[in-house]
C-alpha cells in the first residue's frame, strides 16, 4: 500500500492505493475531510469492433456513506440520481480526450462515494481518484489531471469577496459562483458551473486560481506514482496504407469539398454521404477485398480535414457564415393557449418548443441526498428532451439520457440565477424544452426559449438570459474560434464551449474539448467572442418580447401569502387537518402552512382565493383594539354577554356596555344567538377582550345622558352576584379549531 497526505485548501487530503479493489487494473482512494471516494478502473484485453472508443464511467453515491438507508420499498440504491449523472459526465468529459487516438479497448471506470461528511463535495475528489487509478494502471493514458471547485465567497457585508478552492457546502451558500475546472499541468480540459452574472474577466481569473490548485494536486499524484506503477499494455493503432490514403484522397477530396459546403443540414449530410457511397463503390472495384475496410475511415478523415482547412484558410464556414456570425433567429411567443407561458425559438436549423408551468408549494420536487442532513426540495426545474426526429433519425427510446439530463441542468443553472426569491414569488416553476430540430446548440436554444417562456408566463426575472455555443478549430499554432456552431462543426471541431448569461454577466458555463487542453489566452478570446454573440441574441429576443408580461395566464394559479401567529397554526389546521381541509373543499383553493406561520394560498380564480383568505383570517387573525366586529351572542350572564367576534375568539360585553343608561337585566338587551355589532375596547394583560355595543350607539339627549350608569367603573359584579367571573369559565379544549395555543392535530 502507498499513501500520501498533504494539506490542500486548508484541509487534509489523502491519496492512497493498494489497499482496496486490488484486482482492478488500477484503484485509488481519495479522502478530503471525512469525504472518501474509491475509484477502480478496468480494461479489456481485446480491441473493440465499435467505430468509437468504448469508455464507460459509473458514479455511485452509497447511502451508507452518510449513515442513511435508501427510501422507497426496495431499500437499496437504484438508478442514479441526476446529481450522480452530472458528476459522472464531469469525469467522462475530462478524461476522454486523454486516451490515445485509435485506442479501442473497452475501459470502465467505477467511482463509489463511500463516506460523505456533508461538508465537502465528492465530484472533484472522484476526478483526482480517476486520474490516479488510470495512471497507476496498465491502461494507456496521457498524464495525471486533477479537478477543483472554485468559489468566490463574501464572509462579511461590504467586504471584498475571496477566492476559495474546494469550498464547503456552507461556504457555497455565500459564493457568487460554483465552477468545477479540470486540467492538466499546463492547460484546461473541462469547465462546468454557474454564477450570479459574473464578468468574463472574473471567469478567466477563476480559471487561473483553479490552475494553481490543479498543479498542486497533480504534484501529489506524481509523487505517489513514483513509488510504483504498472507497465502500460501493448496495443497497436490500425494504420491505413499510404497508397490507399493517396488513392482515396485523389478520388474524393474535391467532391467532399463541394458536398460539405451546403447551408441546409440535410442537404449537406445527404451530399456528403452520396459522395462517400460513390467513392466506396468505385474503389471497391479497384482494391482487393482486404483493403475495403480502410476506405470509410479515410473518407471520414477527408471530411474532417476539409472542413477544418477551409475555416483556417478562408475564414468561411460550411454554411457560408463568418467565424463570429450568429445564424438567423425567429421567435414566436404565446404559442400554446393553455400553457402558462410558451415560446417557439428557432435559430438556423435548431428549434426548441419551450413551455413554462407555474405550480404551488405542493409541487416542489423532493429529493434524498447524502450531501444533506434531511430531505431537500427544489422549486425550479428545467427539463430538456431530445427526441430522435429532431435530427431526422430513427433510434430506440430508452428513457431520459445522460446527455438530456446534462443539457437540462446547464440550461436550468443559466435561468436560476435570475429567478425571483421564493418568498417574493412563491411559485414552483417547471420549464420543459422539447427540441424539435437540432443542428448545433439545442441546449442554448433551450436557455433562450426558457427565459422567454418565463417572460410570457409573467415570471419576474431579473433580466433575459441567452446562450451561445462556441467552437474551435486548432492546428498547431493556428486556430479559429467559431460562434454558434453547427452540429458538423461540433463533431469535427476541437471544442464545444457553451456560455449563457444576461447583458450584465455570465450565469452558466460548460466547456468540453477533444484535444489535450487549452491555454487561458484562447479561453479569454472565446469568452469575449461569446459575449458578442450573447448580446446579439439578447437583442433579437428583446424585439420579440422586451419585458415580462404584466398579467399571468388566466389558467395559472394565483398565489398569495398570509402571515399568522405561529401559535394559531394548530387552530388553522384543526384536529387531524379538519379545518384546513374544510377551507380547501369550500373555497377550491390549495393551502399550505409552514412552521413560521406563513400560509400560502393558491387558486385559479380570484373569488376562490379571496374566499380562502377570508376563511383563514377568520380563524387566525388576532382581534384589534378599536376594530368593529359582528358575531353571535354565545351566552348571557348577570354581568353581561359573551360574543364570538371571530371563530375561537370571544369577548365580554359588560352589562354597562350594552347600551346607554342603566340596564337591569342582560336579557333585556340581547339574548343567546343574537348577532350583534361590537367594538373591541380593551385587551387585558391576560389576553381577554372587553367589548362594547354602547360605543357604536349614538349618545341620547342630555336628560338621558345625565342618568348615572349602573357600573360606571366598568367592574364586573362581585362573586356571589350571579355568574362566575370570566376567567373562571371552563376553557374550551379541542373542538373544530383546537385549543388556543395548542398545536395538537396539525395532521402533518
Amino acid at each position: 500500500m502507498h499513501r500520501i497526505e498533504r494539506t490542500f485548501a486548508g484541509r487534509p487530503l489523502i491519496i492512497e492505493t493498494g489497499r482496496m479493489a486490488k484486482q482492478a487494473a488500477g484503484s485509488c482512494l481519495v479522502q478530503f475531510g471525512d469525504t472518501m471516494v474509491l475509484a477502480a478502473v478496468t480494461v479489456s484485453d481485446k480491441e473493440s469492433t465499435l467505430p468509437f472508443f468504448p469508455l464507460t464511467v459509473e458514479y455511485k453515491e452509497k447511502t451508507y456513506a452518510a449513515g442513511k438507508i435508501p427510501g422507497g420499498f426496495i431499500k437499496r440504491e437504484g438508478r442514479p440520481r441526476d446529481e450522480e449523472i452530472l458528476s459522472c459526465r464531469i469525469i467522462d468529459r475530462s478524461i476522454r480526450p486523454l486516451f490515445p487516438e485509435g485506442f479501442k479497448n473497452e475501459v470502465q471506470v467505477f467511482l463509489y462515494v463511500i463516506s460523505a461528511d456533508q461538508e465537502n463535495k465528492a465530484d472533484v475528489l472522484a476526478l483526482v481518484a480517476t486520474s490516479f487509478a488510470l495512471n497507476v494502471s496498465r491502461i494507456p493514458f496521457a498524464a495525471p489531471i486533477a479537478g477543483v471547485r472554485v468559489g468566490r465567497v463574501s464572509t462579511e457585508e461590504g467586504a471584498k469577496p475571496a477566492w476559495v478552492l474546494n469550498p464547503t457546502f456552507q461556504a457555497l451558500q455565500f459564493s457568487d459562483m460554483d465552477l468545477v475546472v479540470a486540467g492538466s499541468q499546463d492547460s484546461i480540459m473541462m469547465v462546468e458551473g454557474g454564477a450570479n452574472e459574473i464578468s468574463e474577466g472574473d471567469v478567466v481569473e477563476a480559471l487561473g486560481i483553479a490552475q494553481r490548485g490543479i498543479k498542486e494536486l497533480i504534484a501529489m499524484q506524481e509523487e505517489l506514482l513514483a513509488k510504483g506503477r504498472a507497465d502500460k499494455m501493448a496495443w497497436k493503432k490500425a494504420e491505413t496504407p499510404s497508397d490507399i490514403v493517396d488513392r482515396v484522397n485523389a478520388e474524393a477530396k474535391d467532391l467532399v469539398l463541394a458536398a460539405i459546403n451546403q447551408k441546409d443540414k440535410q442537404t449537406r449530410v445527404q451530399a456528403v454521404e452520396r459522395v462517400k457511397e460513390e467513392v466506396k463503390a468505385k474503389l471497391k472495384l479497384e482494391l482487393p477485398p482486404e483493403q475495403h475496410g480502410h476506405i470509410g475511415s479515410v473518407l471520414g478523415d477527408i471530411e474532417y480535414s476539409t472542413l477544418r482547412a477551409q475555416v483556417l484558410d478562408s475564414g468561411l464556414r460550411v454554411d457560408g457564415r463568418k467565424p463570429n456570425e450568429v445564424r438567423a433567429i425567429s421567435i414566436d411567443t404565446g404559442l400554446l393557449p393553455r400553457a402558462h407561458g410558451s415560446v417557439l425559438f428557432t435559430r438556423g436549423q435548431t428549434q426548441a418548443l419551450v413551455a413554462a408551468t407555474l405550480g404551488t408549494a405542493n409541487d416542489v420536487q423532493r429529493m434524498d441526498s447524502i450531501d444533506e442532513k434531511g430531505e431537500t426540495t427544489k422549486s425550479f426545474m428545467l427539463h430538456y428532451n431530445f427526441p430522435p426526429f429532431s435530427t431526422g433519425e430513427v433510434r430506440p427510446m430508452r428513457g431520459t439520457s445522460r446527455r438530456e439530463i446534462g443539457h437540462g441542468n446547464l440550461a436550468e443553472r443559466a435561468i436560476q440565477a435570475v429567478l425571483p426569491p421564493f418568498a417574493e414569488f412563491p411559485y414552483t416553476i417547471r420549464i420543459v424544452s422539447d427540441v424539435l430540430e437540432s443542428n448545433g446548440s439545442s441546449s442554448m436554444a433551450s436557455v433562450c426559449g426558457g427565459s422567454l417562456s418565463c417572460f410570457d408566463a409573467g415570471i419576474p426575472l431579473k433580466g433575459a438570459v441567452a446562450g451561445v455555443a462556441m467552437g474551435l478549430i486548432k492546428e498547431g499554432k493556428k486556430y479559429a474560434i467559431l460562434t454558434d456552431i453547427l452540429g458538423t462543426e461540433d463533431h469535427l471541431g476541437d471544442m464545444d464551449f457553451k456560455v449563457a448569461g444576461t447583458k450584465d454577466g455570465i450565469t452558466s458555463i460548460q466547456m468540453d474539448i477533444k484535444i489535450d487542453g487549452l491555454d487561458l489566452k484562447i479561453m479569454t478570446e472565446a469568452l469575449d467572442q461569446a459575449k458578442e454573440g450573447r448580446l446579439h441574441i439578447l437583442g433579437e429576443m428583446d424585439k420579440a418580447l422586451p419585458a415580462v408580461r404584466p398579467e399571468m395566464s388566466p389558467y395559472a394559479p394565483r398565489i398569495i401569502t398570509v402571515q399568522i401567529n405561529p401559535e394559531k397554526i394548530g387552530e388553522l389546521i384543526g384536529p387531524k387537518g379538519k379545518n384546513i381541509r374544510g377551507i380547501q373543499e369550500e373555497s377550491g383553493a390549495e393551502i399550505t402552512v409552514d412552521d413560521t406561520g406563513l400560509v400560502t394560498i393558491a387558486a385559479v380564480g380570484q373569488d376562490s382565493m379571496q374566499r380562502a383568505k377570508q376563511m383563514v383570517q377568520a380563524i387566525t387573525v388576532e382581534p384589534e383594539v378599536g376594530a368593529v366586529y359582528e358575531g353571535p351572542v354565545k351566552s348571557t350572564t348577570a354581568f353581561g354577554a359573551f360574543v364570538e367576534i371571530m371563530p375561537g375568539s370571544e369577548g365580554l360585553v359588560h352589562i354597562s356596555e350594552l347600551q346607554h343608561g342603566r340596564t337591569e337585566k342582560t336579557e333585556d338587551v340581547v339574548k343567546k344567538g343574537d348577532r350583534v355589532k361590537v367594538k373591541v375596547i380593551e385587551r387585558d394583560e391576560r389576553g381577554r377582550l372587553r367589548l362594547s355595543m354602547k360605543a357604536l350607539i349614538p349618545k341620547p339627549g342630555a336628560d338621558a345622558a345625565a342618568e348615572a350608569p349602573a357600573y360606571s367603573d366598568g367592574a364586573a359584579p362581585a362573586a356571589g352576584e350571579g355568574a362566575a367571573p370570566h376567567e373562571e369559565r371552563p376553557r374550551r379544549e379541542g373542538g373544530d379549531r383546537g385549543g388556543r395555543g395548542g398545536r395538537g392535530g396539525r395532521g402533518r
